[in-house]
């Protein structure tokens, strides 16, 4: 057991929190707003206000997770480094997006990183600059992350979702349980350096897992827009200018993983199941 101190403490560092607080572990959670530290707190998490004085907090800490997304000048985080060289663990948050666009080829961690826009760019920036911190770091490149209350369900029902037909695209996703997993399979197998892959065993186009979820709500199909004329934000249609599918051997063969949802089928169904 240990005190796990949680930079930019969201969504996934919640799952992680949520698998890490029954075994006994103490977590500290940074947040910008008070009323999130008031919900951080109500989950077991001890919550710090940052921008602030996290000294202590460092001090305390034998693993550290850091969640936060990059900003102009790179990760908000890592000049706290030299206040945390006595721990045991740390986590960097990273995304497949360092990979840039493959054409739906695959990639692993061996692949080159070659971001296609800024905010790849950014990541890949975020990702030297832990790994330059003298620090135990250890990269995890997360593919597009669902799990309870975030899924297609709400937009099949409301009639707002749109399957964008674009011919080869591809994308790679991962239920937030098992970013927990494998997080927790990392601390307890350390390996300073390494860069994993979480995503699960079937990358597919976005439109399936819409027609999938429709299927599972016995709803009839989104409507199928082709991308040219889809309206979409900017930042939905920059995901769009990337189609690749990421392979995850590694964290099976490194860490032991068994995912608890290896397609979005059984990700989607168990959302569903759980209401």
């Amino acid at each position: 057991m240990g005190t796990l101190l949680s930079l930019g403490h969201g969504y996934s560092a919640e799952a992680l929190a949520r698998r890490l607080i029954p075994e006994g572990w103490a977590v500290i959670g940074t947040t910008r707003r008070a009323e999130r530290a008031v919900a951080l707190r109500a989950a077991g998490v001890e919550p710090v206000i940052w921008p602030g004085d996290i000294a202590a907090a460092c001090a305390r800490a034998t693993h550290v997770l850091v969640s936060a997304a990059p900003d102009a000048g790179g990760d908000p985080f890592v000049g706290l480094a030299p206040a945390l060289g006595h721990v045991a663990w740390v986590g960097y948050l990273s995304t497949t997006g360092v990979y840039g666009d493959h054409q739906g080829g695959w990639v692993d961690e061996t692949t080159a990183l070659t971001p296609a826009g800024a905010r790849g760019a950014a990541r890949v920036e975020a990702e030297r600059q832990w790994l330059q911190s003298g620090l135990p770091v250890h990269l995890f490149r997360l593919a597009g992350i669902y799990g309870p209350g975030r899924g297609p369900f709400e937009k099949v029902r409301d009639g707002t979702a749109r399957r964008i037909i674009k011919p080869g695209q591809y994308f790679s996703r991962i239920h937030v349980e098992d970013i927990a997993q494998v997080l927790a399979a990392s601390i307890a197998r350390p390996n300073p350096g390494a860069a994993y892959n979480v995503c699960d065993d079937e990358p597919a186009p976005p439109e399936d897992v819409l027609s999938y979820a429709a299927h599972l709500l016995g709803l009839p199909e989104p409507p199928a827009v082709p991308f040219d004329e889809a309206e979409m934000t900017p930042m939905a249609r920059s995901f769009y200018s990337e189609s690749k599918r990421v392979r995850n051997d590694r964290i099976k063969e490194e860490l032991g993983v068994r995912l608890l949802y290896p397609t979005y089928r059984d990700g989607l169904a168990g959302l569903l199941a759980q209401g």
